[in-house]
């Protein structure tokens, strides 16, 4: 274990360096997502180049890199060092510093990189980058790129390689690559709610490589635009061809921006990728509290902006994927009704082998699906009790999503929560006060009398059979590795370009993902 001292105007900050470890097969098997591997930094934090640009690259010309940041000195180092450690480097590293009140710009310009103040902005993330792309587009060519990363988050050493060649554009090509998103994973995991969330996040990235690269969403976490494709988006928003959402790149009425702008880019023509090669770690939620906090804000966030844009053919899948959602917050309710319904009735509760190996199937796929995140995140499967909590969790993350904005409720970065402003507000914008627990009981109840009807007309165990058998279904899809919908869409993958040139040999590595 070695460590390094930066010096700084405010004091010495310790950037830490792990060492390779040995890993044994069981560790190879079933190893955390993401591991260390040691980086051969200079004195100064950086990484010599490891990527030169010739004749034969017809990828982006520059990638100028753009770091919003807000108190965020725990881990801006290591987002930093990553990027410095990429196989093809980046031309320009911009840390934009939103009201921090910590050492994060010492950190940043301690790493040799820009560092650029936000001046009265109120729009939280999506005024900040507004902010900066707004004198930093006009100096770039329709061939540069530029890559938005959180501050907290980690680049996998290939990523930027990666993600340059599939940004390129062929010529006559009609689906034109827009963004290329990362595939995140929890950095650092510790603690059985930080590998629950990491569970998520591997599932996540295993249903991405399924669709072989196709792309819901294009992270906040880390994406690499083609300028050209954020020049669209600024056309667009100024010719009101996209909902209202000022006159910038980002829309600053979206609580969740980065979907809000993958909406738009497809909106416009642009394909969204996520290659499984480009991976970034992202910090984990450390208590319940701000996992609902950073839930509600990405469910309400999404509602909202399939309601701006209304039922397309590119919102579709979306929208279909969100009645998904509340069927299985429905269920349970539902099963709970009709199982104490048979019990009262009947005096026992029905059962057979073949309902338990469905139940089998279906925890063994989802088992199966975790594996890359180690023992721990295979064992949390197996046991099937803690991911249920979690579950539950967050389907009251979702009903209060649905809650807060069918009644209008006052949106935050963090949270949503009525204020004093409300009070100025009609009566009837302002109801949502106590709208929350008004909708989940009428949810609740109707939900309840759903199925005791369905248990009179002797429906309701042939309703959660379907249920039951369909989410098995789709298990046996996912285990299979097919992509269904690739057959009449098109996948993440690019035709015509060849295949991604083999980095030359480095001194360092990064944060590195085992393949499955």
């Amino acid at each position: 274990m070695t460590h390094m001292s930066l010096n700084t105007s405010s004091g010495t900050v310790e950037a830490l360096q792990e060492d390779g470890e040995y890993r044994s097969p069981v560790n190879l098997a079933l190893g955390r997502a993401f591991r260390r591997q040691p980086r051969d930094l200079t004195a100064e934090g950086l990484t010599q180049p490891g990527y030169e640009r010739d004749e034969d690259d017809a990828g982006p010309g520059k990638i100028v890199v753009l770091i919003p940041a807000h108190d965020e000195e725990a881990l801006i180092g290591e987002a930093l060092r990553s990027l410095a450690a990429q196989s093809r480097v980046s031309d320009e590293v911009i840390v934009i510093t939103d009201r921090c009140t910590d050492l994060t710009r010492e950190i940043a310009l301690a790493h040799k990189v820009q560092v650029e103040a936000t001046v009265a902005n109120l729009d939280k993330k999506a005024g900040a980058l507004n902010q900066v792309l707004e004198h930093v587009l006009p100096r770039l060519t329709d061939n540069d790129a530029v890559l938005i990363m959180d501050a907290d988050g980690s680049l996998s050493p290939a990523f930027l390689a990666v993600a340059a060649h599939r940004l390129r554009e062929p010529g006559g090509d009609d689906a034109r690559v827009g963004g290329v998103g990362g595939i995140f994973l929890g950095y650092p995991v510790a603690g059985i709610l930080g590998h629950l969330q990491d569970n998520e996040y591997i599932r996540y990235a295993k249903e991405i490589g399924r669709r072989k690269g196709r792309a819901d969403v294009l992270t906040g976490t880390a994406t690499l635009f083609a300028v050209r494709a954020l020049r669209d988006v600024v056309r667009a928003r100024n010719d009101d061809r996209l909902p209202p959402g000022g006159t910038g790149v980002f829309s600053v009425h979206a609580l969740t921006e980065d979907n809000e702008l993958t909406l738009a880019l497809k909106h416009l023509g642009y394909r969204c990728v996520s290659p499984q090669e480009c991976t970034v770690g992202t910090e984990v939620m450390p208590t319940a509290a701000r996992l609902f906090h950073q839930r509600l804000r990405w469910q309400r966030g999404g509602l909202e902006n399939l309601l701006e844009y209304g039922l397309t053919r590119h919102t579709a899948p979306y929208i279909g994927r969100q009645i998904m959602t509340y069927i299985g917050v429905a269920f349970v309710p539902f099963f709970f009704t009709t199982l104490l319904y048979t019990f009262i009735v009947a005096g026992s509760v029905p059962w057979s082998w073949f309902w338990f190996g469905v139940t089998g199937f279906v925890v063994a796929e989802r088992a199966w699906a975790v594996k890359r995140g180690g023992w721990r995140s295979v064992a949390l499967a197996i046991t099937v009790v803690p991911e249920i909590v979690l579950d539950i969790f967050l389907h009251c993350v979702y009903v209060r999503a649905f809650t807060d904005t069918a009644t209008g409720a006052r949106e935050t970065w963090d949270h949503t929560k009525a204020t004093a402003f409300d009070r100025r507000r009609p009566w009837w914008q302002r109801w949502h006060q106590i709208a929350g627990a008004v909708y989940i009981g009428l949810l609740l109840a109707a939900v309840v009398a759903l199925a005791l009807v369905l248990c009179a007309l002797g429906l309701a165990w042939a309703t959660i059979a379907i249920l039951v058998l369909s989410g098995a279904a789709f298990a046996a899809v996912r285990w299979s590795g097919l992509d269904l919908m690739g057959l009449i869409r098109p996948t993440g993958e690019l035709a015509g370009i060849g295949p991604l040139p083999a980095p030359a040999p480095q001194g360092f590595g990064g944060l590195d993902v085992p393949s499955d």
